[in-house]
């Protein structure tokens, strides 16, 4: 299945996405959320699905919101790209670097991103999400696919002053608001077939920056949910964004590029969609 959430912001309710058609299931589930997840949701939806053929369609007009509803944390893994390292001179990690962004950052895949107050850094990241199916505490790496539910397409934007030079605390620069657009849509585990083999690419104005594969990911995901459950605990419908290839504005030589309002981010995934984010100066 392909799980959607459309409608006015803070308002959204859920759907399916079948084909290049919309389907509104609020009538049988409520959201995509902790509780869904928790309850066995995607099961008893699936079932729903089968004895309910006719659902409304929705207009392919109507905005669509994060396909996740606002999650218990979003965690992030930083430099598990070994090219990306390079480009930041950073060393490849020996053991996950991990940070949180803000569940405020959260937003629908199309939405605006608003470049913060007093930003001049503000950079793109491409990233593969996946999300937590169930309460994971302690879990073996064997196992550790169990408790995932799907995946989606991420873009982890991030100031990097607020985040480097403001006393080197990431999450300075990754929690802004609309710093985590999420989807078009999350697919469940089933309709990905290699998820450690999913082409990627990002551009800029019609300039392609980022052109990578999850082959190359340092910490794949069945380690990284294992990982992390040995320091907290992971609850269902909890988003984790696995870091981004080579190519962020920081990493340009000689001289790094960074977002100004009218810019145009384009991005997208293998199996997982793309969307588009318009680059926005703050207003009060």
């Amino acid at each position: 299945m392909k799980l959607i959430r459309f409608g006015e912001a803070s308002k959204e309710k859920p759907g399916i996405l079948i084909g290049d058609k919309r389907y509104d299931v609020s009538s049988i589930v409520s959201d995509y959320n902790e509780a869904f997840f928790e309850g066995n949701g995607l099961e008893s939806l699936e079932v729903a699905l089968k004895n309910n053929p006719t659902l409304p369609e929705v207009d392919a007009s109507v905005r669509l919101g994060s396909p996740v509803a606002r999650p218990s944390k979003i965690i992030c893994i930083g430099l598990n790209y070994v090219d990306h390292c390079k480009e930041t001179n950073a060393p490849i990690p020996v053991e996950p670097i991990i940070f949180f962004k803000s569940t405020t950052a959260l937003c629908g895949p199309n939405d605006d991103v608003i470049i913060p107050k007093n930003s001049n850094k503000t950079d793109w990241e491409i990233e593969l999400v996946f999300i937590i199916g169930k309460k994971a505490s302690y879990v073996e790496e064997a196992e550790a696919m169990d408790y995932v539910a799907g995946y989606c397409l991420h873009n982890d934007y991030s100031e990097r002053a607020f985040q480097l030079e403001l006393g080197g605390q990431w999450c300075k620069g990754k929690g802004c608001d609309t710093f985590a657009p999420l989807g078009p849509f999350m697919a469940t585990k089933d309709e990905i077939a290699d998820v450690d083999n999913l082409s990627m690419w990002l551009t800029v104005n019609g300039i392609k920056y980022q052109n990578s594969n999850t082959s190359n990911l340092v910490f794949k995901i069945p380690f990284l949910v294992h990982y992390l459950s040995q320091f907290m605990t992971l609850l269902p419908g909890d988003i984790i964004s696995t870091g981004t290839p080579p190519g962020v504005g920081l990493g340009i030589k000689p001289d790094p590029i960074y977002l100004k309002a009218g810019d145009v981010v384009e991005l997208g995934m293998e199996g997982l969609g793309t969307s588009k984010q318009v680059a926005v100066a703050y207003s009060k």
